[in-house]
């Protein structure tokens, strides 16, 4: 389990796709992508889905995604991605009320009870003591991380 932190965005992309039974019909699907900003967002977005997507395609919608950290699965069977809410839990010192703050995860999984499983392997290495308040299955079809050369400049999608 590899995970990452960054500025998400969460965009869709309405195009013609050819159904398994050979027949054309608009879609719109929803991708994450690591952007800095709403404008990278969409370049990126339509840099990638250029090389998947023959003929047209528009960017229907983007938006700041609510998590800053993506659990990515190395296995084959985590297909999915589930959209997890934790909270974390303090003591106010002065007070001794616990205290809960809400934190949001993107996990890929191939089931519910992997992204439970996912989570737990990577908080258990925390000191953080947390609850998992919900964990839901999302629309999202794939994430794309912003890819660098070494030289430190974005690598073109020809590459």
């Amino acid at each position: 389990m590899r995970t990452r932190t960054a500025d998400w965005f969460e965009t869709k992309i309405r195009f013609e796709k050819t159904m398994d039974d050979g027949l054309q019909k608009k879609v719109t699907e929803q991708y994450t992508v690591d952007a800095l900003s709403f404008t990278e967002a969409e370049s990126s977005i339509t840099e990638e889905m250029s090389s998947y997507i023959t003929g047209e395609f528009e960017v229907t919608d983007i938006k700041k995604a609510s998590y800053k950290e993506v659990f990515f699965s190395d296995a084959d069977s985590d297909d999915r991605w589930y959209k997890a809410k934790l909270q974390f839990i303090t003591t106010d010192e002065k007070t001794q009320k616990e205290k809960r703050s809400n934190v949001y995860y993107l996990v890929q999984a191939g089931t519910f009870s992997g992204a439970v499983k996912h989570i737990e392997e990577v908080m258990g290495t925390t000191m953080i003591d947390y609850v998992i308040a919900s964990v839901a299955e999302t629309m999202i079809m794939d994430v794309f991380e912003h890819k660098v050369q070494p030289t430190g400049k974005p690598a073109s999608a020809e590459e």
